[in-house]
């Protein structure tokens, strides 16, 4: 493996190791669901995005990055869709988004 595949892929997963770490202290420092939902969702698919897409570029051509691309894939489509159907139908449900003023006043 050459040097700038191997920097490549090790800039790859540090970032995605940083996104994952700024989403958890998200989930943890925000204040509403709907915020924190968005936190969980970019690190699900931004953090894991980019530590796959680092394992893939370590892994080389061989059938583990076949399997890490069919894993990204699925990652980049549910995630989305998974965290797209929570807002969805906890706002359905009558959760009504956080504002710093207080509760809306249509309620």
């Amino acid at each position: 493996m050459s040097a700038v595949l191997i920097i490549v892929s090790d800039i790859c997963l540090v970032v995605g190791a940083i996104f994952c770490l700024i989403g958890a202290l998200g989930m943890l420092r925000l204040p509403g669901f709907y915020t924190r939902l968005h936190a969980a969702g970019m690190i699900d698919t931004t953090g894991a995005g980019f530590l796959v897409l680092g394992f893939m570029i370590k892994a080389g051509l061989s059938l583990i990055t076949i399997k890490l691309m069919f894993l990204l894939l699925f990652l980049l489509i549910a995630s989305p869709t998974a965290t797209h159907a929570l807002a969805k139908t906890a706002y359905r449900n009558g959760h009504e988004p956080y504002r710093k003023d207080g509760p809306s006043s249509s309620s």
